[in-house]
């Protein structure tokens, strides 16, 4: 039997060469892909679905939420629940920005757990929040359908 020595350069060459195969088939793709996601700005009017959901929170609910010029000009709840919600809460219910602004702060401030799902078009379509993950009620999850851009308020003000 033959043994056939390999020389270190050799070894570098090919640990490189291998490192690179794993790479392009598993490892490099996500974070392909996270880049290759077109960024998202917030439009200053559009409407959209908040379903808020889990934790000790006022803000929990259905609501068809009209945003113009950046601000939260009208809320419908889903439900007389939601409607009771709304109502309470009239100049409280957030923008998707105001969304995305909060799980922003709550990684700053080292949540236990923040994830913001998003669409092809970057987008966001969920917003859960977990401050401790020990803790009871303190989630949040906002999850966002129904997204419908508008170029200007149409003549009955929505």
């Amino acid at each position: 039997m033959s043994r056939t020595r390999i020389s270190r350069p050799a070894v570098a060459v090919l640990a490189v060469a291998v490192s690179g195969v794993v790479a392009a088939c598993g490892g490099g793709s996500s974070s392909q892909t996270a880049s290759a996601r077109p960024s998202w700005r917030e439009p200053s009017s559009y409407t959209y679905t908040l379903t808020s959901s889990e934790g000790e929170r006022s803000l929990l609910g259905t609501f068809e939420v009209t945003v113009r010029d950046g601000k939260v000009t009208r809320v419908v709840g889903a439900d007389e629940d939601s409607r009771r919600v709304a109502r309470q809460l009239s100049g409280r219910v957030p923008t998707i920005g105001d969304l995305l602004a909060e799980a922003d702060a709550a990684r700053d401030e080292g949540a236990d757990l923040v994830d913001v799902d998003r669409a092809a078009d970057g987008r966001p379509t969920r917003v859960l929040l977990d401050w401790e993950e020990d803790a009871v009620d303190d989630e949040a999850v906002y999850g966002i359908s129904d997204y419908r851009p508008s170029a200007a308020p149409g003549r009955d003000g929505r």
